[in-house]
């Protein structure tokens, strides 16, 4: 049964990512069109629209930019990043209350070492996994949801980690066409930031070259 929820789990979300690639209609430009038409109920609805969306895969990045074109950069920020929330709130939960518990029926002990040792640092796991590159957003929200990292903390380390980037992006939406505007030079400022800053949390890292976590039970041989 735990076998079939960890399956289940990992079907359905490619199922919902697949439709939303074949549908020509779910796209940043589309959902632009479409939001547009609500009036002042427009940022609300982009928020439960895009939160969807990315819980389903949908690149974050695009959906930032559409939100800077609908609102420009100071009402669209906040509307990528509640977004960026709601979307790691729906994967987040789906994955706990689909196959949370399934991994301490299939794990062995190292994996559930670290599912422990992991959930004993959660925020800073969060957050490095937040500003780390080439980290998928969606799929970190689903793992996060299969450990027992509290959602408080995942929360808090996202909002954290995603700010800057969810900035910049609404920021080069905001400013399509004119990149050498004040807005466009401060989001590419702080995507390289984010990039160099990357690079260099990883090469200060306690956790680089260390074993983790450790493992108890192992004998020595005689």
């Amino acid at each position: 049964m735990a076998l079939l929820r960890l399956g289940g789990l990992a079907a359905g979300v490619a199922c919902v990512f697949a439709l939303v690639v074949a549908s020509s209609e779910l796209s940043a430009t589309g959902v632009r069109n479409w939001v547009e038409g609500f009036g002042a109920a427009a940022p609300l609805v982009f928020v439960l629209v895009s939160a969807v969306l990315g819980a389903c895969l949908f690149p974050g990045p695009l959906l930032a930019g559409a939100s800077g074109l609908l609102f420009g950069t100071a009402l669209g920020f906040p509307v990528t990043l509640a977004a960026t929330l709601g979307s790691g709130v729906i994967a987040f939960t789906i994955a706990r209350r689909l196959a949370g518990d399934a991994v301490e029926h299939l794990g062995g002990r190292r994996v559930l070492a670290l599912r422990d040792w992991v959930g004993r640092r959660g925020f800073v796991s969060v957050l490095y996994a937040r500003i780390a590159p080439g980290v998928p957003y969606s799929l970190v929200n689903y793992a996060v949801g299969l450990t027992t990292i509290p959602l408080g903390t995942f929360l808090a380390a996202t909002a954290l980690g995603t700010a800057p980037r969810a900035f910049a992006y609404t920021a080069l939406g905001g400013s399509f066409g004119d990149w050498t505007s004040p807005e466009a030079i401060v989001a590419a400022v702080v995507l390289a930031a984010m990039a160099a800053g990357a690079g260099l949390a990883a090469w200060l890292s306690p956790y680089r070259g260390r074993r983790s976590p450790r493992r108890p039970w192992r004998r020595r041989s005689a």
